[in-house]
């Protein structure tokens, strides 16, 4: 069991910029390449905003950064829905990261093929077909968190929540849009999961998942190290 704790900040602000210097800090103590899973979202575009001011852009170690997608919507990277869209506009395009670091989920052909695809740049660098938590695949994994308990695109009473084996899975019932979405094996092979939750319209259900309520998808959600929430006050009630 991953252990758990919880950060409360002030307000979204003031949460987006504790995440960043906290994940800054991990970044620049690891020995290694860094490699972090992102999260679309209000939240953590704040985090990208931070992340891109030119002080601490300068304090990021992005030549040892590899960035991976922990969800998205089967849309042009051009579209207002799409995540890596939204990190591109707010921090890859004032930050010196190599473009072969950068690795967005495929945005085109089917969900299948995406997932398929995806699963595939995973394992070439991971270096293996199988996921061992003594070696964690990210060493962050950046999630938001729905009103309705979804994290990712991990929701209610569909396939991907029981899938066991696969990385990466298609999500086309349930939404109006098709998505890719990274498992739960995939989450949990993380030292750390940083849940990034702001705003009184998430308090119920950021309730119903520490009290652990599993229907809520993120309830389930674990890691080979720690779960983190960094909440606001306005969320945690």
């Amino acid at each position: 069991m991953a252990e758990r704790r919880i950060v409360t900040l002030a307000d979204p602000d003031t949460l987006a910029r504790h995440v960043a210097a906290w994940l800054t800090e991990l970044a620049r103590a690891s020995p290694d390449r860094f490699a972090i899973s992102l999260s679309g979202g209000s939240t953590p575009k704040r985090l990208f905003e931070i992340l891109a001011e030119p002080e601490m852009a300068a304090r990021f170690p992005w030549p040892k950064t590899q960035l991976f997608w922990g969800d998205e919507r089967l849309v042009p990277y051009t579209h207002a829905d799409s995540n890596y869209g939204m990190t591109r506009q707010t921090l890859l395009r004032h930050v010196p990261i190599p473009p072969g670091q950068v690795h967005p989920m495929p945005a085109d052909g089917s969900p299948a093929e995406g997932a398929a695809a995806y699963q595939a740049t995973l394992q070439a660098f991971y270096g293996a077909e199988s996921l061992d938590m003594a070696r964690p695949l990210f060493d962050v994994t950046l999630l938001g968190l729905g009103e309705n308990g979804h994290t990712a695109s991990l929701f209610p009473g569909t396939q991907s929540l029981s899938e066991t084996l696969a990385w990466v899975a298609p999500v086309t019932d349930g939404v109006p849009q098709p998505r890719l979405t990274l498992t739960y094996p995939a989450i949990a092979c993380t030292n750390h999961v940083a849940f990034l939750v702001a705003g009184a319209g998430k308090a119920d259900v950021l309730a119903k998942v520490l009290a652990g309520d599993r229907a809520q998808p993120a309830t389930q959600v674990t890691a080979a190290g720690e779960v983190t929430w960094f909440t606001d006050r306005a969320a945690i009630g």
